[in-house]
């Protein structure tokens, strides 16, 4: 199964490109899924079909349907009350009944996460599922998500700690209730479990993001940084969707501005990403025939992956040199810090905390710079640590 994900600025045509995309796989005979994340169905009034919770035919070959974060808040924590049971006897709590559950801030992300892996795992076996994203900087911190906090329970609840895991049933049963810890475990577990799943999702070499936002200098700025935080994640940017486009008119037309600032962006935009330009239909898109009108391009067959290469020059300069990509990435915007085992980079309004590949974690920094839309970091070997040839 391949997955695109759909993201750029608010207000950029970005559920219109999903409808879109989606329908052109769906055309070209792949069994397509069309997941929305908006509270609103904006992407029911795009394809002409409303969409709800649960799947429905909006042509043919491609099901659309809608996360729904109240219900999925409400199903979790009513199944968190039920594993915690005793712990909440324990304290005199009162439960909170399914009705007075409202979402808390956060439960809409985790709800598109989970859709996520449901379509994933789905017994439909879909070929493509496009995911219609929240805009760009939502988006980027929701992608973020499961890396983060996979990354917190192992800091808050290491799995080592369970040593003495065996003991607490008899130290349950010498106490007379059962001890929280176990079922605080068990839940972090579980979680984990869940969030690793999703993390296979947006790793798999089938996995791709398409930006989509209007050509202009406000697009310029959000499409450069939605690129930069995309890089950082290593998730791979499909193509670049221009929205909107305007048609060429001479030069005597009240758009002849307009028309110029689009091309010049278009024209800025090609020497870095795969630009398809999607034309102005004068009116905002409904239904299928319009979205064919549009001729958004369906999703690669194979979009690959991104690659973060580690590369041996100790022959020549006695280091190994790490190579990360960020394309647009300004030096000033830079900024990199060595934690144990662990590089903080921070790229722009970024940061992402990265596990050091095992041969770089018996090396020193021994300094970085920006090439040619990379960062090169080098690491010169530790000799305490570095294996020593006879």
């Amino acid at each position: 199964m391949r997955t695109l994900l759909i993201t750029g600025p608010g207000g950029g045509g970005r559920t219109t490109v999903a409808a879109g995309t989606a329908l052109a796989a769906a055309r070209a005979g792949a069994r397509t899924l069309v997941l929305g994340t908006d509270r609103t169905d904006t992407l029911g009034a795009v394809l002409g079909v409303p969409v709800g919770p649960g799947p429905v035919e909006a042509a043919p070959g491609l099901t659309a349907r809608r996360v729904d974060p109240d219900a999925d808040f409400r199903a979790d924590l009513t199944a968190l009350q039920g594993r915690a049971a005793s712990a909440l006897d324990l304290l005199g709590a009162s439960r909170l009944d399914p009705e007075e559950i409202a979402p808390l801030p956060g439960a809409e992300e985790l709800a598109v996460l989970r859709a996520l892996r449901d379509a994933a795992l789905s017994e439909e076996s879909y070929d493509l599922v496009v995911v219609d994203l929240p805009p760009a900087p939502r988006a980027l911190s929701l992608l973020a998500l499961p890396e983060e906090l996979r990354r917190y329970l192992r800091r808050l609840l290491p799995p080592e700690r369970q040593a003495a895991r065996a003991l607490r049933p008899v130290l349950g049963r010498l106490a007379g209730v059962p001890l929280p810890a176990e079922w605080l475990y068990e839940t972090a577990a579980r979680l984990d479990l869940q969030l690793a799943a999703v993390e296979a999702v947006l790793a798999d070499r089938g996995t791709a993001v398409r930006l989509v936002a209007e050509p202009g200098p406000a697009g310029a700025d959000a499409v450069r940084t939605a690129a930069l935080g995309l890089a950082l994640r290593g998730l791979r940017t499909d193509a670049l969707i221009a929205t909107r486009v305007l048609p060429e008119t001479d030069g005597d037309s009240w758009l002849a501005g307009p028309v110029a600032q689009q091309r010049k962006t278009l024209e800025e935009w090609r020497e870095t990403y795969a630009v398809h330009p999607v034309a102005h239909l004068g009116r905002d898109p409904r239904g299928t025939d319009d979205l064919a009108a549009l001729a958004v391009p369906a999703a690669p067959a194979e979009p690959g992956t991104v690659a973060w290469p580690v590369t041996d020059r100790l022959a020549d300069d006695g280091v190994l040199v790490w190579h990360i990509p960020l394309p647009d990435a300004r030096r000033d915007e830079l900024d990199l810090v060595r934690r144990g085992d662990e590089l903080v980079v921070t790229a722009g309004p970024f940061r992402r905390v990265v596990p050091l590949p095992s041969a770089l974690r018996r090396c020193t920094v021994d300094g970085a710079a920006l090439r040619e839309g990379e960062l090169r970091i080098r690491f010169r070997p530790d000799p305490g640590l570095w294996p020593r040839t006879p």
